[in-house]
């Protein structure tokens, strides 16, 4: 098997264009990598969305902290700096993007993502997060992110 169709495997999904959808990968990258209060995480929160990067942080936190007790394994998650993105992170950013319009398809995608019966208590965190970067002017766009 080429390297080509390995890293394809791995990292089946380009990162998105769009701003917030690439500002919510990094965090939850960074966040997954190095802890729930890593600051360079809250650096790039501050950077983007000013005086009101705390919302959109704490919320990030706290759905990362509900997924990894949640969760039945671990989930995938490439560096920060590499320009795809696994399944399960493609998967995370359609779930935050969709949360709002479609709560019940979002829902259906969280716990497939969790291996879990139901998630729709971590879906309520999701919801909350996808309004928290809608409010600060960085809204997540199912099309971008797909």
């Amino acid at each position: 098997m080429s390297a080509t169709k390995t890293l394809a495997a791995a990292l089946p999904a380009l990162q998105p264009e769009d701003a917030g959808a690439r500002l919510l990968l990094f965090g939850i990258r960074q966040m997954g990598a190095h802890g729930l209060h890593d600051a360079c995480t809250a650096h790039a929160f501050v950077t983007a969305f000013g005086k009101g990067f705390q919302r959109p942080l704490v919320l990030l936190r706290a759905l990362m902290a509900e997924m990894s007790t949640a969760s039945a394994g671990p989930i995938q998650i490439a560096p920060w700096c590499c320009a795809r993105m696994t399944g399960p992170e493609a998967t995370l950013l359609q779930v935050i993007a969709c949360v709002r319009t479609h709560p019940a398809r979002a829902n259906m995608l969280l716990a497939d993502l969790l291996g879990v019966r139901d998630a729709a208590s971590i879906g309520f965190t999701a919801h909350a997060l996808a309004n928290a970067f809608a409010d600060l002017a960085l809204p997540l766009d199912e099309a971008a992110v797909a």
